[in-house]
């Protein structure tokens, strides 16, 4: 039977990837350190009862060779997530994401007997790499721009101009060949891990994949963490009797994936044969932070209006959208839940979730550190 070790396999992406392997019929080992401000270092009720558990941090060099123990796959999760709450924190998200991948090469290096069972390794980068989105101007074709000026940014203005021409430019699916642009520590720690993973991928002749996974969403993702994503903190919101604060003007789009169609990705990438290289994970449809904002709050029946600031954080991109055609050409992978199905079933997982909204908390804690 074909082992498969995922490491952040209690978390979000994770439980849901292992809840899939296991289904199919997969031995699975799960090591993951309950981090406090996503577990509270408890492991959570959902997690699959099949699956062997240990309690572990990546960044842990001595315990890999344990873990990798009778390992024929690996699916690499383990990661703080947060590009806010990254800005202050750096050396965290560093010593969890970097040093935690790098640890996990660097043992397989050692042990040649381990090295040689390894079928096949998965790891998680993230669309944040990318940093502005792509854009067509009429005059010039495809602009890959940079951040947006704090200058423009203060006048109100918030959509991306051609650099060529100054006109307003059309959002554009992001392709993987679009240069990185890392704009936050969590970023610079996601792209050296598919990096790390690139490069030590073919060194040690193992195929390798590294996702980039956009805006994911559904069940499971906390509901208590303000440094998670959109979805679960304006749920959250909106639970607590609070309106859901929305930067800008609120008409900057994101790509949301459902996570269950994540998680087949991962399976996907598992099962094929010679599959390898850096694909983007999305939906490839695009959704305005305000369309967000009332289609959550639609399915929840509250009709709160969100408080729109028209103010910024400098360092936020304005729009994302994937270009899913590698991956579908490659995999034949195809998301299935629609962003309103997804967010029904987070809605309706959401009713025996506690929700703490510690969102007021997190932004006083930013602009104590960094200002706007």
């Amino acid at each position: 039977m074909t082992r498969v070790l995922v490491t952040g396999g209690a978390g979000f992406i994770g439980s849901h990837t292992v809840d899939l392997l296991v289904k199919e019929g997969y031995k699975v080992r799960i090591v993951d350190n309950l981090i406090e401000q996503v577990h509270n270092g408890k492991k959570p009720s959902y997690l699959n009862k099949e699956a062997e558990f240990v309690l572990g941090d990546v960044s842990q060099g001595q315990n890999w060779k344990k873990w990798l123990d009778g390992v024929d796959i690996i699916i690499h999760l383990a990661s703080m997530t947060g590009l806010g709450q990254s800005m202050y924190k750096p050396s965290d998200y560093c010593i969890s994401n970097i040093d935690g991948t790098a640890k996990l090469f660097e043992s397989l290096i050692k042990d040649k007997k381990i090295r040689k069972n390894i079928k096949k390794i998965i790891v998680a980068s993230s669309k944040t790499i990318y940093g502005e989105g792509a854009y067509k101007c009429s005059a010039h074709g495809m602009i890959f721009p940079q951040l947006r000026a704090i200058g423009q940014l203060e006048k109100g203005d918030f959509e991306l101009h051609c650099p060529h021409c100054g006109k307003a430019m059309q959002t554009m699916p992001i392709p993987e060949e679009k240069p990185p642009n890392c704009l936050s520590a969590y970023s610079i720690t996601k792209y050296a891990t598919e990096n790390l993973a690139m490069i030590y991928g073919p060194t040690l002749n193992i195929p390798t994949v590294a996702f980039r996974y956009f805006s994911v969403f559904g069940p499971r993702q906390s509901l208590s963490n303000p440094y998670t994503g959109v979805c679960s903190i304006f749920l959250s919101r909106l639970i607590n009797g609070e309106q859901p604060v929305i930067f800008e003007d609120g008409n900057q789009v994101r790509d949301f994936v459902y996570v269950e169609d994540v998680a087949k990705a991962n399976l996907m990438a598992l099962k094929k044969e010679g599959f390898q290289g850096i694909y983007n994970v999305g939906s490839g449809i695009p959704q305005s932070i305000k369309e967000v904002a009332a289609t959550i709050g639609d399915v929840l029946g509250k009709k709160v209006a969100p408080k729109i600031t028209n103010d910024f954080r400098y360092g936020d991109t304005r729009n994302d959208l994937s270009d899913n055609s590698k991956i579908e050409k490659a995999l034949g992978f195809k998301p299935k839940v629609s962003f309103k199905q997804g967010i029904e079933k987070l809605v309706e997982w959401s009713k025996n979730t506690e929700a703490l909204d510690s969102f007021d908390n997190a932004e006083r804690e930013r602009i104590r550190l960094l200002g706007k």
